[in-house]
Protein backbone atom coordinates (compact mmCIF):
# COMPACT_ATOMS: atom_id res chain seq x y z
CA UNK A 1 0.00 0.00 0.00
CA UNK A 2 2.83 2.57 0.50
CA UNK A 3 4.56 1.73 -2.45
CA UNK A 4 1.24 2.89 -4.27
CA UNK A 5 0.50 6.12 -2.32
CA UNK A 6 4.43 7.23 -2.89
CA UNK A 7 3.50 6.53 -6.02
CA UNK A 8 0.36 8.78 -5.87
CA UNK A 9 2.45 11.43 -4.24
CA UNK A 10 5.02 12.06 -6.95
CA UNK A 11 2.31 12.41 -9.60
CA UNK A 12 0.54 15.32 -7.28
CA UNK A 13 1.71 18.60 -8.32
CA UNK A 14 1.75 20.95 -5.14
CA UNK A 15 0.11 24.33 -5.25
CA UNK A 16 2.19 26.72 -3.35
CA UNK A 17 0.66 30.48 -2.29
CA UNK A 18 1.05 32.97 0.65
CA UNK A 19 -1.26 34.32 3.32
CA UNK A 20 -0.94 37.54 4.87
CA UNK A 21 -1.43 37.98 8.45
CA UNK A 22 -0.64 41.26 9.75
CA UNK A 23 3.20 42.33 8.61
CA UNK A 24 3.72 38.54 7.96
CA UNK A 25 3.49 36.43 4.59
CA UNK A 26 3.17 33.36 5.07
CA UNK A 27 4.19 30.68 2.68
CA UNK A 28 1.82 27.66 1.98
CA UNK A 29 2.59 24.57 0.18
CA UNK A 30 -1.32 22.33 -0.85
CA UNK A 31 -0.89 19.29 -2.11
CA UNK A 32 -3.63 16.06 -2.65
CA UNK A 33 -7.26 15.97 -2.18
CA UNK A 34 -9.54 14.82 0.36
CA UNK A 35 -9.90 15.65 3.76
CA UNK A 36 -7.81 18.73 5.45
CA UNK A 37 -4.56 18.16 7.41
CA UNK A 38 -2.36 21.22 8.71
CA UNK A 39 1.01 20.40 9.33
CA UNK A 40 2.70 21.66 12.12
CA UNK A 41 6.70 21.32 11.42
CA UNK A 42 9.34 21.29 14.28
CA UNK A 43 12.17 23.07 15.34
CA UNK A 44 10.76 25.45 16.32
CA UNK A 45 13.65 26.74 14.03
CA UNK A 46 13.43 24.78 10.86
CA UNK A 47 10.55 25.12 8.09
CA UNK A 48 8.58 22.54 6.36
CA UNK A 49 10.87 20.83 3.37
CA UNK A 50 12.79 18.38 6.04
CA UNK A 51 9.17 16.49 5.84
CA UNK A 52 9.54 16.23 2.20
CA UNK A 53 9.23 14.03 0.19
CA UNK A 54 7.90 11.55 2.61
CA UNK A 55 5.14 12.57 4.28
CA UNK A 56 3.27 13.43 0.56
CA UNK A 57 2.78 9.83 0.66
CA UNK A 58 -0.50 10.87 2.73
CA UNK A 59 -1.42 13.07 -0.35
CA UNK A 60 -3.77 9.79 -1.80
CA UNK A 61 -5.96 10.30 0.73
CA UNK A 62 -5.68 13.98 2.01
CA UNK A 63 -5.25 17.26 0.92
CA UNK A 64 -1.93 18.12 2.78
CA UNK A 65 -1.54 22.10 3.46
CA UNK A 66 2.00 22.86 5.01
CA UNK A 67 2.86 26.24 5.63
CA UNK A 68 6.35 27.55 6.99
CA UNK A 69 5.94 29.21 10.86
CA UNK A 70 6.17 32.91 10.90
CA UNK A 71 10.05 34.02 10.38
CA UNK A 72 11.27 30.93 9.05
CA UNK A 73 12.02 29.07 5.63
CA UNK A 74 9.98 31.07 3.11
CA UNK A 75 7.99 32.58 5.31
CA UNK A 76 10.86 34.66 6.56
CA UNK A 77 10.92 37.49 4.74
CA UNK A 78 9.67 41.23 6.55
CA UNK A 79 9.55 39.56 9.86
CA UNK A 80 11.55 40.14 13.12
CA UNK A 81 11.92 37.88 15.82
CA UNK A 82 10.22 40.44 18.07
CA UNK A 83 7.34 39.75 15.72
CA UNK A 84 6.98 36.07 16.71
CA UNK A 85 5.30 35.10 20.19
CA UNK A 86 2.94 32.02 20.86
CA UNK A 87 0.29 34.19 20.22
CA UNK A 88 1.11 35.04 16.55
CA UNK A 89 1.93 31.53 15.97
CA UNK A 90 -1.65 30.82 17.05
CA UNK A 91 -3.10 33.51 15.27
CA UNK A 92 -1.12 32.42 11.89
CA UNK A 93 -2.42 28.39 12.45
CA UNK A 94 -5.87 29.97 12.42
CA UNK A 95 -5.51 32.07 9.35
CA UNK A 96 -4.57 29.28 7.55
CA UNK A 97 -7.39 27.12 8.40
CA UNK A 98 -9.63 29.54 7.59
CA UNK A 99 -8.26 30.61 4.13
CA UNK A 100 -9.07 27.25 3.17
CA UNK A 101 -12.65 27.53 4.30
CA UNK A 102 -12.23 24.77 6.91
CA UNK A 103 -14.11 25.30 10.00
CA UNK A 104 -12.73 22.42 11.04
CA UNK A 105 -9.47 20.60 10.67
CA UNK A 106 -6.99 17.67 11.32
CA UNK A 107 -3.95 19.06 12.96
CA UNK A 108 -0.65 16.85 12.52
CA UNK A 109 2.32 18.10 14.26
CA UNK A 110 5.85 16.90 14.52
CA UNK A 111 8.42 17.27 17.27
CA UNK A 112 7.71 20.62 18.56
CA UNK A 113 4.99 20.91 16.57
CA UNK A 114 2.72 18.88 18.54
CA UNK A 115 2.77 21.55 21.22
CA UNK A 116 1.44 24.18 18.56
CA UNK A 117 -0.79 21.72 17.57
CA UNK A 118 -2.14 21.23 21.30
CA UNK A 119 -1.79 24.56 22.25
CA UNK A 120 -4.29 25.68 19.62
CA UNK A 121 -6.71 22.28 20.42
CA UNK A 122 -6.90 23.75 23.76
CA UNK A 123 -7.87 27.57 22.23
CA UNK A 124 -9.93 26.23 20.07
CA UNK A 125 -11.20 22.68 20.32
CA UNK A 126 -14.18 22.77 18.24
CA UNK A 127 -11.84 23.79 15.02
CA UNK A 128 -9.95 20.53 15.33
CA UNK A 129 -11.55 17.29 14.10
CA UNK A 130 -8.65 14.95 15.33
CA UNK A 131 -5.11 15.32 16.36
CA UNK A 132 -1.97 13.72 15.14
CA UNK A 133 0.85 13.77 17.55
CA UNK A 134 3.56 12.66 15.59
CA UNK A 135 7.38 11.97 17.64
CA UNK A 136 5.90 14.87 20.37
CA UNK A 137 8.18 16.99 22.21
CA UNK A 138 7.46 17.81 25.90
CA UNK A 139 3.95 19.51 26.62
CA UNK A 140 5.01 20.84 29.97
CA UNK A 141 8.87 22.43 31.62
CA UNK A 142 8.74 19.76 33.93
CA UNK A 143 8.86 17.10 31.07
CA UNK A 144 11.46 19.72 29.28
CA UNK A 145 13.62 19.10 32.28
CA UNK A 146 13.36 15.32 32.15
CA UNK A 147 14.04 16.03 28.38
CA UNK A 148 17.71 17.82 28.91
CA UNK A 149 18.52 15.40 32.11
CA UNK A 150 17.53 12.01 30.88
CA UNK A 151 20.26 13.63 27.41
CA UNK A 152 23.13 14.44 29.54
CA UNK A 153 22.73 10.87 31.43
CA UNK A 154 22.22 8.68 28.48
CA UNK A 155 24.29 10.53 25.72
CA UNK A 156 27.23 12.51 27.68
CA UNK A 157 29.55 12.29 25.37
CA UNK A 158 27.20 13.87 22.29
CA UNK A 159 25.96 16.34 24.69
CA UNK A 160 30.10 17.47 25.68
CA UNK A 161 30.42 17.66 21.83
CA UNK A 162 27.43 19.98 21.12
CA UNK A 163 29.00 22.14 23.36
CA UNK A 164 32.19 22.05 22.28
CA UNK A 165 30.85 22.64 18.58
CA UNK A 166 28.42 25.50 19.66
CA UNK A 167 31.35 27.61 20.96
CA UNK A 168 33.15 27.40 17.45
CA UNK A 169 33.42 30.79 15.82
CA UNK A 170 31.55 28.92 12.25
CA UNK A 171 28.88 27.83 14.87
CA UNK A 172 28.10 31.37 15.97
CA UNK A 173 28.12 32.96 12.48
CA UNK A 174 25.90 30.26 11.19
CA UNK A 175 27.86 29.17 8.69
CA UNK A 176 25.77 26.45 7.02
CA UNK A 177 28.45 23.49 7.28
CA UNK A 178 28.77 24.38 10.80
CA UNK A 179 25.25 24.27 11.55
CA UNK A 180 24.88 20.73 9.83
CA UNK A 181 27.42 19.34 12.06
CA UNK A 182 26.00 20.58 14.82
CA UNK A 183 22.91 18.58 13.81
CA UNK A 184 24.79 15.65 12.87
CA UNK A 185 25.60 14.85 16.06
CA UNK A 186 22.40 16.50 17.64
CA UNK A 187 20.55 14.14 16.19
CA UNK A 188 22.53 11.37 16.32
CA UNK A 189 20.71 9.94 19.24
CA UNK A 190 17.27 10.49 17.37
CA UNK A 191 17.61 8.35 14.37
CA UNK A 192 17.46 4.51 14.63
CA UNK A 193 19.89 4.34 11.50
CA UNK A 194 23.01 6.37 10.91
CA UNK A 195 21.99 6.82 7.21
CA UNK A 196 18.91 8.14 8.47
CA UNK A 197 20.21 10.87 10.50
CA UNK A 198 22.37 12.04 7.44
CA UNK A 199 19.26 11.91 5.47
CA UNK A 200 17.63 14.36 7.80
CA UNK A 201 20.79 16.69 7.95
CA UNK A 202 20.98 16.90 3.91
CA UNK A 203 17.38 17.97 4.62
CA UNK A 204 17.91 20.33 7.07
CA UNK A 205 21.33 21.99 5.42
CA UNK A 206 19.18 22.36 2.04
CA UNK A 207 17.76 25.32 3.04
CA UNK A 208 20.44 26.97 5.40
CA UNK A 209 21.68 30.31 5.25
CA UNK A 210 23.40 32.23 7.52
CA UNK A 211 20.49 35.00 7.79
CA UNK A 212 18.16 32.09 7.91
CA UNK A 213 19.67 30.59 10.67
CA UNK A 214 20.47 33.33 13.00
CA UNK A 215 16.83 34.72 13.09
CA UNK A 216 15.60 31.22 13.61
CA UNK A 217 17.85 30.89 16.79
CA UNK A 218 16.14 33.94 17.90
CA UNK A 219 13.08 32.80 16.76
CA UNK A 220 13.26 29.28 19.21
CA UNK A 221 14.60 31.08 22.05
CA UNK A 222 11.50 33.29 22.12
CA UNK A 223 8.90 30.59 21.74
CA UNK A 224 10.97 28.55 24.64
CA UNK A 225 10.22 31.67 26.83
CA UNK A 226 6.34 31.70 26.45
CA UNK A 227 6.75 27.92 26.89
CA UNK A 228 9.72 25.50 27.96
CA UNK A 229 11.54 27.95 29.88
CA UNK A 230 8.77 29.74 32.06
CA UNK A 231 8.45 27.55 35.52
CA UNK A 232 4.55 26.96 35.24
CA UNK A 233 4.48 25.89 31.80
CA UNK A 234 2.10 23.06 31.90
CA UNK A 235 -0.48 22.09 28.70
CA UNK A 236 -1.21 18.67 30.40
CA UNK A 237 -4.10 19.45 33.16
CA UNK A 238 -5.84 21.25 29.79
CA UNK A 239 -5.19 18.34 27.81
CA UNK A 240 -8.33 16.69 29.89
CA UNK A 241 -10.90 18.63 28.65
CA UNK A 242 -10.19 17.71 25.03
CA UNK A 243 -12.92 15.67 24.06
CA UNK A 244 -10.94 15.26 20.26
CA UNK A 245 -10.12 12.03 18.74
CA UNK A 246 -6.11 11.57 19.05
CA UNK A 247 -3.28 9.22 17.67
CA UNK A 248 0.17 9.97 19.20
CA UNK A 249 3.26 8.10 17.42
CA UNK A 250 6.63 7.55 18.51
CA UNK A 251 9.85 5.41 17.81
CA UNK A 252 11.79 3.10 20.42
CA UNK A 253 14.62 5.20 19.76
CA UNK A 254 13.65 8.57 20.02
CA UNK A 255 15.83 10.81 21.83
CA UNK A 256 13.14 12.33 23.65
CA UNK A 257 11.78 10.55 26.82
CA UNK A 258 8.66 8.11 26.49
CA UNK A 259 7.46 9.94 29.18
CA UNK A 260 6.90 12.91 27.31
CA UNK A 261 4.46 11.00 25.34
CA UNK A 262 3.19 9.18 27.59
CA UNK A 263 2.16 12.04 29.49
CA UNK A 264 0.29 13.71 26.76
CA UNK A 265 -1.50 10.56 25.85
CA UNK A 266 -2.44 9.84 29.51
CA UNK A 267 -3.51 13.28 29.45
CA UNK A 268 -6.09 13.36 26.72
CA UNK A 269 -9.48 11.43 27.16
CA UNK A 270 -9.22 8.25 24.72
CA UNK A 271 -6.04 9.00 23.06
CA UNK A 272 -4.21 5.67 21.25
CA UNK A 273 -0.30 5.92 21.66
CA UNK A 274 1.49 3.84 19.50
CA UNK A 275 5.36 2.85 19.83
CA UNK A 276 7.16 1.85 16.80
CA UNK A 277 9.74 -0.92 17.04
CA UNK A 278 13.08 0.20 15.35
CA UNK A 279 12.17 3.93 14.55
CA UNK A 280 13.45 6.56 15.84
CA UNK A 281 12.35 10.91 16.31
CA UNK A 282 11.36 11.05 12.49
CA UNK A 283 8.96 8.29 11.65
CA UNK A 284 7.25 9.36 8.89
CA UNK A 285 10.84 8.71 7.08
CA UNK A 286 12.20 5.92 9.53
CA UNK A 287 8.84 3.63 9.42
CA UNK A 288 6.48 4.80 6.87
CA UNK A 289 4.65 1.60 6.47
CA UNK A 290 4.07 1.54 10.03
CA UNK A 291 3.05 5.25 9.91
CA UNK A 292 0.42 4.53 7.21
CA UNK A 293 -1.08 1.46 9.00
CA UNK A 294 -1.77 3.39 11.73
CA UNK A 295 -3.32 6.57 10.39
CA UNK A 296 -5.64 4.67 7.90
CA UNK A 297 -6.81 2.73 11.14
CA UNK A 298 -7.38 5.85 12.87
CA UNK A 299 -9.50 7.64 10.69
CA UNK A 300 -11.12 4.31 9.65
CA UNK A 301 -12.45 4.32 13.32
Amino acid sequence: MLTSACAGAVARVPRESSIRVGTAELYVREVGDGPPIIVLHGGPDFDHTYLLPEMDALADSFRLIYYDQRGRGASARGVAPEDVSLESEMADLDAVREHFGSPSVTLLGHSFGTVLALEYAVRHPDRVTALILMNPAPASHADFLLLKSERARRWPEDVARLKLLAATDGYRRADPDAVAAYYRVHFRAALARPEDVEKVVVKLRASFTPEAILKARKIETRIYEFTWFRDDYDLLPKLGDLRIPTLVLGGDHEFIPEECAAHIAQAIPGARRVTFRDCGHFSYLECPADVRRELDAFFKR
